[in-house]
């Protein structure tokens, strides 16, 4: 038997008793800032991520500036709640550097009653599945939903001796540890690989005087805008388009397939085409380049610039995702509201131009590079993911425990 399962035979074997939060939770109090000089860190709903539960930011207050909300006082080892809007799920537990600071109204601060619970076994049971369906149907408001602090302490559910909810703890925290330690380390690792694809890219597009510097002016057997596809014009069905904005947030230096189609377009473009975004947000972005490898014949939206060229069609994405190109490319800029360029300042870009039989030997060690970074990539949040749902399965099942229950203790939800 596990230890759980032992300590589990010996401290119930009648069963468990079930209590509310309010009867486990010891009362917290509000500052006086008419009586408060000094200045205090204060955590408002933004504060507190909702994907690692941390306070990731808070700002400084004194009595002077301090917003109405900023009342309740938070201590060490609190755990606090997001009554408004609660099934954003945001909570935390309170880090020692955070004690004594103060914390908004649209928080329900539960300060636990260590002699009958621990505080991190309140902190996992707010993050349970049960406690959320709880939330979900007690929270009041459509616009703006939210539950009472009152309610939130009505929630009810099983509460071991404090050993076994020691063992419970360890065991969920021991699984949240691993997956920020694999998080952790699926990071670096994609951080060095793209360091590393990043430096033979940079090596392997670095030639002497054998290779000539050659414009895109002199590369492009056609340079053309594309034509404004609005919103409203993209359909379920009809031709493949690309417009310019899906440059910047949707597709890598190359792509073979669209994510928008329309039934409404006049310039196209095919295999091999170099598609430029010349509307952008920074210079630092600005004419982001994206090389289509499908087949289908497909739309260009407006603020995109279609070349059509005979090179290898990879090897001119890779010589155009280089740190020195894209300086080029911002150099023909005209700054308004947003960023622009043209296609007489695409023109002037120059990158080196080998022969095709080396640009497809450079293509091919570049494509393993890119499949490794990309397959780290996309394994990272899958991962993450994995790792998530894994902690709350058994996080459920933990804090629901098949343990005999005594009829006597048996509470239900208010």
């Amino acid at each position: 038997m596990t230890k759980l399962n032992l300590l589990i035979a010996e401290m119930c074997p009648n069963g468990v008793e079930y209590k509310s939060l309010g009867e486990v939770c010891l009362p917290t109090s509000n500052i006086n800032w008419s009586k408060t000089s000094g200045e205090y860190s204060y955590i408002d709903l933004t504060s507190v991520d909702r994907e690692t539960q941390k306070i990731n930011e808070a700002t400084s207050v004194t009595a002077d500036n301090a917003p109405s909300r900023a009342q309740k006082i938070i201590s060490v080892e609190d755990v606090i709640f997001a009554t408004t809007r609660p099934t954003l799920n945001r909570y935390c537990f309170v880090p020692i550097e955070y004690s004594g600071q103060i914390c908004s109204t649209g928080f329900c601060v539960l300060r636990a009653n260590t002699n009958v619970i621990l505080p991190k076994f309140i902190y996992h049971t707010i993050g349970s599945t049960s406690f959320r369906n709880y939330v979900e149907a007690n929270q009041r408001g459509s616009a703006y939903p939210a539950i009472s602090d009152v309610d939130v302490k009505k929630f009810v559910f099983s509460l071991p001796p404090l050993p076994i909810q020691s063992e419970i703890v360890r065991i969920l925290d021991n699984f949240t540890e691993l997956s920020v330690e694999l998080t952790t380390e699926l990071t670096a690792e994609l951080k060095a690989r793209k360091k590393q694809y990043e430096y033979y890219r940079n090596e392997l597009l670095t030639f002497g005087d054998d290779v000539p510097m050659v414009s895109l002016g002199e590369i492009a057997t056609e340079m053309y805008r594309g034509a404004g596809i609005k919103r409203d014009e993209i359909t379920e069905s009809g031709t493949p388009c690309v417009r310019y904005g899906e440059i910047y947030t949707v597709y890598n230096i190359w792509f073979d397939t669209c994510i928008s189609r329309t039934h409404t377009g006049t310039k196209t473009f095919g295999h091999g085409d170099v598609l430029f975004a010349i509307t952008g947000e920074s210079v630092e972005g600005i004419a982001k380049s994206s090389v289509y490898m499908g087949n289908e014949k497909c739309f260009a939206g407006g603020d995109i610039v279609v070349m059509k060229h005979d090179q290898n069609p990879k090897y001119i994405s890779y010589a155009l995702s280089t740190a020195n190109a894209q300086r080029q490319k911002s150099r023909g800029r005209v700054k308004s509201k947003v960023v622009h360029t043209s296609i007489p300042a695409l023109k002037e870009i120059v990158i080196p131009v080998p022969p095709l039989e080396k640009q497809e030997r450079i293509v091919a060690i570049l494509d393993r590079f890119d499949a490794l970074t990309t397959d780290i990539a996309t394994s990272l949040p899958a991962e993450i993911e994995a790792r998530r749902k894994q902690y709350e399965y058994y996080r459920d099942k933990l804090l629901t425990l098949q343990i005999k229950q005594n009829p006597a203790n048996k509470t239900t939800h208010s």
